[in-house]
């Protein structure tokens, strides 16, 4: 199983500048680095991609940077759908040339938009047929498409593993796959090792972080359950998210309240030994 971890750990925008986090994830113990990408993050796929690999570093990429106005696969307005779907599109083909293995993320909705009502009927169905043009478009790009449940507080659309299930039957599309997240899982299930069970096959991997959103371990997600889970599975990935409160006001932007994660290195590391410790 590879383990890497999101950039957001050190720096708050990728750039051509940062490609010496990939020695540096290397020398930490990491197989992968998860780029965030938008409208508003500019670099070379080129040089990104030849600096990953000289490395022998690989990648996943989400769309963690800026969106069109309105972009959201879910969305009742259809001229809101089409803008969303170019916009996945468009980082696909990004996710392509930087040779990277999967797009991965809450791409079934609008991340940090909650809509306080009983959801529409069509809503799902709607849903699934975008997620299908995008998941037969990222299976001819040779990347995968992986959706990430996020909790009540960041999405009405898919919160818990058994409505990114019913997703995946709906979008009825082999190239679409999981991760689940244990910082979302905290506020959504009850047994972390059933939940992670439950998607079987179809889980791609795992975001491992603590109930406060800090290096896991010392908190209270049950661990030695949670990997035993996840042995199970045919998982792929173990990840490593964050916010870096050391950087400004980043964390505080991204909503992090608490100073969980002053330093990157020392995060990853902590991240990584109780990771090894419980998958050996």
């Amino acid at each position: 199983m590879k383990l890497g971890a999101h950039i957001y750990l050190w720096t708050e925008r990728w750039s051509d500048a940062e490609t010496g986090l990939f020695d540096r994830a290397r020398g930490l113990g990491l197989d992968m680095i998860e780029l965030s990408v938008g409208l508003d993050v500019k670099f070379s796929t080129a040089l990104t991609r030849r600096a990953a690999e000289a490395a022998g570093v690989g990648l996943l990429v989400g769309p963690g940077g800026e969106w069109p106005e309105g972009a959201d696969l879910s969305d009742d307005d259809p001229a809101n759908r089409r803008v969303a779907l170019e916009f996945h599109r468009g980082i696909i083909h990004q996710a392509a040339e930087l040779g990277a293995v999967a797009y991965c993320g809450a791409l079934y909705g609008r991340p940090g938009k909650v809509l306080r009502r009983r959801p529409p009927a069509e809503e799902f169905r709607r849903t699934a047929e975008g997620l299908h043009t995008l998941a037969e478009h990222a299976a001819q790009a040779g990347v995968k498409l992986v959706i990430e449940p996020m909790s009540r507080f960041r999405s009405h659309v898919i919160n818990t593993p058994a409505q990114a299930l019913r997703m995946l039957e709906l979008a009825a599309q082999p190239n679409l796959y999981i991760l689940l997240d244990t910082y979302h899982l905290v506020t959504e299930v009850r047994d972390y090792a059933a939940a992670i069970k439950s998607v079987g096959d179809k889980l791609w991997g795992l975001h491992a972080c603590e109930n406060d959103r800090g290096v896991p371990g010392g908190g209270l997600l049950p661990w030695p359950d949670i990997f035993t889970a996840l042995k199970t599975t045919k998982a792929e990935y173990v990840g490593f998210e964050g916010y870096n409160t050391g950087i400004g006001d980043f964390g505080w932007r991204r909503g992090m309240f608490q100073n969980v994660c002053p330093d990157g290195d020392a995060f990853v590391r902590e991240a990584v030994a109780l990771t090894r410790r419980h998958l050996k």
